[in-house]
């Protein structure tokens, strides 16, 4: 397994969303708004979806790499960082998910 990290990821979305948007392509997502980042996301998590259903284990593992990349870029553009996201991840920890499902409010 690779030391690489979310994390990791997480500062490289960080210090290319700041370059131009002719040199990198988080720049142009980022420079194109949150409308345009989560749209690519979106398009990921369907492909993430039908590389699932075919049981295509390589295009799976390409396409859930892309979906995390497109999901920190989308993050970033919001301003919320990943600690956030893992602090309610281990928020939720020790409850079941039908549990923490009741327990959220309607709106």
């Amino acid at each position: 397994m690779t030391d690489f990290s979310l994390a990791d990821l997480e500062a490289i979305v960080a210090k290319r969303a700041g370059a131009s948007p002719d040199e990198s392509w988080t720049a142009k997502l980022v420079s194109h708004g949150q409308r345009k980042a989560a749209k690519k996301l979106g398009e990921e998590a369907t492909e993430v979806v039908i590389a699932a259903i075919a049981e295509d284990r390589e295009n799976l593992t390409y396409e859930a790499a892309d979906l995390l990349y497109h999901l920190l870029v989308v993050l970033k553009i919001a301003d919320i960082p990943l600690d956030d996201v893992m602090n309610e991840l281990a928020r939720r920890q020790g409850q079941s998910g039908i549990a923490e499902k009741a327990g959220r409010t309607v709106e």
